[in-house]
């Protein structure tokens, strides 16, 4: 029964240790340092203390000047190991006492206790115990107290030894007891010198130390009344430390009880509360990004480039000069989809930053804001890490994105026909200037055909020349409508690609972030055993 007991605190402790080193991992970096590398401590004490096994149980003689702890020492040792004293402080440096002959020296090393003592061939029930002889936590001393304070986090039981007089003092129960009400399992108080009292007075002060105790969340602790001077209890005593070191659960108990402990100070941070999900305020952040891109700007560019490059092709020939002599609005704008080149995009306006920034921290409240704190902040700040760089990302997208599309097959019929006309009036012209040289030079006149009474000559002339504006007309108002819709396309690609930015610059590092707190939140509970 109790092996298998050892096996399942075993497993429980490891569990425990693993959540807590998960959430200490979690933690850092986002949440209060103390608390992060206190917990960070405690699950390196743990794991060192696991590492010299759970065979030996430290048992630690804790108490004020004068409680007589020493004197319990040496009555439970049955030698006088330590000096004991009264009035004031007699234990300078801690001492140890081992009950068989097991190795304790790696645990004492590691405890750092150099002054030991052994005892074999005693009862066998208490081999493996190791029974501490502390420092008065009350004494002058500061190395005295700095001494107890780092002991008192390592053994794996506290007996606490008070007597009649002083079982109430403010300094242990401020300092020592009340902090430790998470560790009543490991934790047990003995009343010592009752042979000053008498019976009456011995249950009233029995019954105001559990009361004293209750107080601080300990009433669950044991408390044995004893007397070293007259024997009395000391063999009650014993059979509780002989409970605790044949069971060899002490050490485990101590280290579920420090987890627990740190796993409620990590909690704090995890009230119940979720993140949210969906993409409610990712359109906004789109939406911005766009403005700092330069979208309109793109969408215009590729309006009037689309209608210049429709009068090139398909206007009027002898105008089209007129066009070429303008720059193209995309190339002006280095807006060539090479990955390598760099846009002539004016950079994103302070409002237009303003806005993006205004935007993200929404989408980053949306989501965290029912979290406790620092939560909330710490998606803020990891929702907006990637915000310096984004004019460059922006940048990189408008030199990337297709802007332009393949023209009209019309276009070539267009502009073929053009130039027909074109050749018509060309004809025309020199038809009539030849009639115009042979009239001046008095010469016969050549036959002309004519049509309702217009020379053949004249009807190229001025129809080609017509039917070439027309055209030019009627393609430059097509250009038109075609410019708008290729600009929607573009700004239709231009917002698919900068929802992908949004979504891998901003919402992947939030949505890391949201799940980072609810991973660290399951660690915390399952380090608390839930």
């Amino acid at each position: 029964m109790k092996a298998r007991l050892r096996n399942s605190k075993s497993v429980d402790i490891d569990a425990r240790l693993k959540a807590l080193g998960e959430a200490v991992a979690l933690a850092r970096g986002r949440l209060d340092a103390a608390v992060v590398e206190r917990a960070a401590a405690v699950g390196d004490r743990a794991g060192a203390r696991l590492g010299h096994g759970t065979e030996l149980t430290v048992i630690a003689l804790a108490g004020a000047t004068g409680s007589g702890k020493s004197s319990l020492f040496n009555a439970l040792a049955g030698a006088p190991l330590a000096a004991a004293g009264v009035r004031r402080p007699t234990t300078a440096r801690p001492q140890a006492c081992v009950w068989g002959e097991g190795a304790a020296n790696d645990l004492l090393d590691w405890l750092g206790i150099a002054e030991r003592h052994r005892l074999a061939g005693g009862d066998s029930r208490l081999d493996g115990m190791v029974l501490l002889d502390l420092p008065d936590h009350d004494s002058t001393e500061i190395a005295h107290r700095i001494e107890v304070d780092r002991l008192v986090e390592l053994v794996d039981l506290l007996v606490w030894v008070v007597d009649p007089q002083k079982y109430a003092d403010a300094a242990l129960h401020n300092h020592y007891l009340r902090p430790l009400r998470s560790h009543s399992a490991v934790m047990l108080v003995a009343l010592n010198r009752i042979d000053e009292l008498g019976l009456p007075d011995r249950a009233e002060c029995l019954i105001d130390l559990k009361r004293v105790l209750a107080e601080d969340g300990l009433a669950q602790v044991p408390v044995r009344a004893l007397s070293c001077r007259t024997g009395e209890g000391l063999e009650e005593l014993m059979d509780v430390l002989r409970e605790r070191v044949v069971a060899r659960i002490a050490a485990v108990e101590r280290l579920v009880a420090d987890v627990a402990a740190i796993a409620e100070a990590l909690g704090r941070f995890c009230d119940g509360g979720r993140a949210q999900r969906g993409d409610s305020g990712l359109e906004a952040v789109v939406d911005s990004l766009a403005q700092a891109a330069g979208v309109e700007l793109i969408a215009d560019s590729v309006v009037r480039s689309h209608r210049r490059e429709s009068a090139l092709r398909v206007g009027w020939p002898f105008t089209r000069w007129l066009k070429r002599a303008r720059p193209d609005p995309l190339r002006r704008l280095h807006l060539t989809s090479d990955r390598e080149a760099r846009t002539s995009l004016p950079p994103p306006t302070p409002v237009q930053r303003a806005r993006l920034e205004t935007s993200v921290r929404r989408l980053a409240e949306d989501r965290a804001g029912r979290l406790p704190d620092p939560w909330p902040e710490v998606a803020r700040r990891r929702a907006a890490e990637s915000l310096p760089e984004l004019p460059r990302t922006l940048d990189r997208v408008a030199a990337t994105t297709e802007t332009k599309l393949r023209p009209p097959r019309w276009w070539a019929l267009g502009g073929a026909l053009q130039y027909l006309l074109a050749l018509t009036v060309i004809a025309g012209v020199l038809w009539l200037t030849v009639l115009f040289g042979v009239s001046w030079l008095r010469l016969p006149e050549p036959p002309t055909p004519e049509w309702e009474g217009f020379s053949y000559p004249t009807l190229m002339l001025i129809g080609g020349g017509l039917a070439g504006i027309v055209l030019a007309s009627i393609a430059r108002l097509a250009a038109r409508v075609g410019g708008r819709r290729r600009a929607s396309r573009v700004r239709r690609k231009l917002r698919v690609r900068l929802t992908e930015v949004a979504e891998s610059d901003i919402l992947t590092p939030l949505n890391e972030e949201l799940e980072a707190y609810q991973h660290y939140c399951d660690a915390v509970s399952r380090a608390q055993g839930r």
